[in-house]
């Protein structure tokens, strides 16, 4: 019909880009790991050249490495990074957590009771990719409630390096930690907290999520008050 655009099925590029998108944010590529095309291709039952390009798009996302004569690998972000990385998301949250709760517009607080539900009914499907781009959204809803648009914009540039960290942290959860279901119950417990309008509450929860399970071992710097903490999320020591 005249004034309507065609809506074209997603390309062989795309559809291996979201392939491997889902096999790394499930834990199934590793970090480092070399992303050999012989065996990729016949995984996917594709040729060469549209593998190529898929892994040229998850370079541009950050989620993939490619170097002359060693080809592509999972990107493997230093310790260095991953602290950085972690340590302001901390801050961003923290920051709207001052701001935004007690929660004064029912909207923002949807949002989040929309992602948690996601992140159930991805539990429930043991679908981990999923599960890690749901729990991204459910904490950029918790940033939302400052209703702070820059403090936003923020979070949003670190989402594929955030995604890479909590994919990382979601194995290491599962493994040494809790099951999915756990994993989200831990989510559902904040909320609570959010909706009780207590932000102290809110922050010592935060403080010890969870977030930094995988990072055992790192060196990191000296956390200031209502920050996580190396304690709680070391494989030795569990936290819910």
């Amino acid at each position: 019909m005249a004034g309507r655009r065609r809506i074209d099925p997603p390309s062989l590029v795309q559809l291996a880009a979201q392939e491997l998108r889902r096999m790394i944010l499930a834990g199934e590529l590793a970090p480092g790991e070399r992303l050999i095309e012989e065996r990729l291709t016949e995984e996917l039952g594709i040729s060469r050249p549209p593998l190529r390009e898929a892994m040229r798009t998850l370079q541009h996302e950050g989620l993939v490495e490619i170097t002359p004569r060693r080809g592509a690998s999972v990107t493997r972000l230093a310790d260095s990074d991953v602290v950085e990385i972690l340590t302001l998301r901390s801050a961003l949250e923290r920051l709207a957590v001052e701001m935004g709760v007690p929660v004064t517009d029912p909207a923002r607080l949807a949002r989040c009771h929309a992602a948690l539900a996601e992140m159930e009914r991805c539990a429930e499907q043991a679908d981990r990719a999923q599960l890690v781009e749901r729990g991204y959204e459910f904490h950029r809803a918790i940033v939302g409630l400052a209703g702070h648009r820059r403090l936003e914009g923020t979070y949003d540039s670190l989402h594929q390096q955030l995604l890479w960290c909590m994919a990382m942290n979601l194995h290491t959860r599962e493994h040494y930690y809790e099951d999915l279901a756990t994993h989200v119950a831990r989510h559902r417990d904040l909320l609570d907290l959010i909706e009780a309008g207590d932000p102290d509450a809110v922050l010592e929860s935060l403080a010890h999520h969870g977030e930094r399970s995988f990072t055992h071992g790192f060196h990191q710097p000296q956390q200031g008050a209502g920050t996580a903490t190396d304690a709680t999320d070391a494989p030795d020591a569990v936290s819910r």
